[in-house]
């Protein structure tokens, strides 16, 4: 089983030597991406990363210093948002560090695929943006199929915690015989499940935690969460979804 989520678009340089690092399996990859971004002008990535001058000179101080050889900080640790918050992998005990080594995939615009302890830099560039690499008009067709089939070269059972933006890397290419088990986050709304992205990225953050510390290795395991006031739902779930409603009370 392997469990993909997204990364963050926050980042940080974090040394704390807590397992051996790893080479990310597309280095090679990642650093043409980062050549073909310093070609472009400052106002070019700021269009590309649709953000304020603030991040963009950010980023781009980031896009200039980046050492790939140097990277320092394991994946796991590098990424600040809400979801990598509430999996708080910094207090992980070693059961939980050995698992999410196995089990764990981060899905990434630069990297392609990263697994926990691998050495990354710190980098701006979502999965969606329209960077035009070679024959490629964007990252979805410079990354293709590889993500999915190095991913079923793994595992023939993936749990997707990750976003559309970044799901649809592997969902598009899944061959016959994989299965994949979108879990959603939601709460009745006038008879619907409506997903809201920041408690979706909570929950998400979470799932980790709670398998992790459970060392969960069925997807049926999941079944048991109940953090942030989510449940499983049963009568909303089918073999391909498993749905967490929160609270249980339509509003």
């Amino acid at each position: 089983m392997r469990i993909i989520i997204s990364p963050a678009k926050k980042m940080r340089v974090e040394t704390d030597d807590i397992c051996p690092l790893t080479e990310p399996l597309f280095l090679a990859d990642a650093q043409k991406l980062h050549s073909r971004l310093c070609t472009l002008s400052y106002d070019e990535l700021k269009t590309l990363w649709q953000c304020s001058d603030k991040l963009a000179e950010e980023a781009q101080t980031m896009l200039k210093r980046a050492d790939f050889r140097g990277a320092c900080s394991p994946a796991i640790l590098a990424y600040e948002g809400i979801q990598y918050k509430y999996m708080a992998p910094s207090i992980f005990e070693e059961k939980e560090f050995r698992y999410i080594a196995e089990h764990l995939r981060i899905l990434s615009g630069l990297y392609g695929i990263l697994r926990p302890f691998d050495a990354v830099v710190s980098y701006r560039l979502e999965m969606q943006a329209k960077l035009a690499v070679g024959d490629a008009r964007n990252l979805y067709e410079f990354w293709g199929s590889r993500l999915a089939e190095t991913l079923c070269g793994e595992t023939d059972i993936i749990v997707n915690l990750a976003s559309k933006e970044y799901s649809r890397c592997i969902e598009r290419y899944l061959p016959n015989g994989v299965r994949m088990v979108t879990v959603i986050f939601g709460e009745r709304v006038n008879g619907r499940i409506v997903e809201k992205g920041t408690l979706c990225k909570m929950a998400r953050g979470e799932m980790v935690c709670y398998l992790a510390r459970n060392g969960a290795m069925r997807v049926e395991d999941m079944r048991g969460f109940a953090e942030l006031g989510y449940t499983y739902s049963e009568a909303d779930s089918d073999d391909d979804t498993y749905v967490f409603i929160k609270g249980g009370n339509e509003t």
